[in-house]
């Protein structure tokens, strides 16, 4: 990979982070968007099939439209089994992962019907007590948004689900961290794919018969392929307009930067003289 950036710095753009040290142009919020809408789409998948009857593979929709009308649809038949809507927990809300799973939930009418029915966790909530938290167990739907840069105690627990006040039944890890030691979700151990979107989750024994699935899938935004390309651009193309005067422009200036510490980090012989952004780009 640090041999592409030597190839192409340009492709360091991705990583670069603005002022307030976000990303310049990243895909969280259609991450956090689509895995809220299969995280629902799995409620009630699994209040109308068997246990044993994994959801269905997906496959990316032409627009949010459509995608937005399968997950209304599938709310309201998981409403009309269960006899209420979803109650969802979004740790992380205020980031984009965060912001586009609540837009989410908003745009399938959980937050217009009933204002407190996906709740909004962010560093304030996760701060005030340690975990894991009893809220995640009673809420049917729990959707993890945080950025990990260090360890933390676990949200939830194995030995946590065994307890009788449990209504989760599906779990949607946006930030997948699953092979981070410090994966604050550590009831399951493997990425899941379009495919096969969802992995149960071995419950202890005495727990409750309501079934546990995890999805964490890795390229989320994926399932929004035009949405997600239309935003990252947007995104990108103030910081393209000033490649012509890419030294002078700070985002640019740490491209460079973060492109010659990778650059250093390989083997002896590998980067044949010092690598800068070309002439062709100015």
């Amino acid at each position: 990979m640090v041999d592409r950036f030597r190839r192409d710095p340009s492709v360091n753009e991705a990583n670069t982070k603005s002022e307030k040290g976000r990303r310049v142009a990243a895909f969280g919020y259609h991450a956090g968007f689509a895995g809220a809408a299969l995280a629902l789409i799995a409620w009630a998948w699994q209040l109308t099939h068997a246990n044993d009857e994994p959801l269905y593979g997906m496959k990316p929709y032409e627009n949010e439209t459509a995608l937005i009308k399968d997950v209304k649809h599938a709310v309201e038949e998981g409403k009309e089994k269960a006899g209420h809507l979803p109650r969802v927990l979004v740790i992380g809300a205020l980031g984009r992962c965060g912001s586009g799973a609540v837009g989410l939930c908003k745009k399938a009418g959980l937050l217009e019907i009933i204002p407190d029915q996906a709740q909004k966790w962010d560093l304030p909530e996760t701060s005030a007590k340690p975990g894991p938290y009893q809220e995640i167990i009673e809420s049917d739907v729990f959707v993890n948004c945080i950025y990990l840069s260090a360890k933390i105690p676990p949200f939830i627990e194995p030995q946590s689900l065994s307890s009788h006040d449990r209504k989760l039944s599906v779990v949607c890890d946006v930030s997948c961290d699953t092979t981070n030691p410090h994966n604050p979700i550590p009831i399951y151990d493997i990425n899941t794919t379009f495919s096969n979107p969802t992995v149960p989750v071995k419950l202890p024994s005495g727990a409750s018969d309501v079934p546990l699935s995890v999805i964490s899938i890795d390229h989320l935004p994926s399932l929004l392929p035009r949405e997600a390309s239309e935003a990252f651009s947007n995104q990108l193309l103030p910081s393209l307009l000033e490649l012509k005067d890419w030294k002078n422009v700070r985002v640019w200036q740490q491209a460079e930067k973060l492109f010659d510490e990778k650059c250093a980090t390989l083997p002896d012989g590998a980067v044949d003289g010092k690598a800068e952004l070309s002439a062709s780009q100015s």
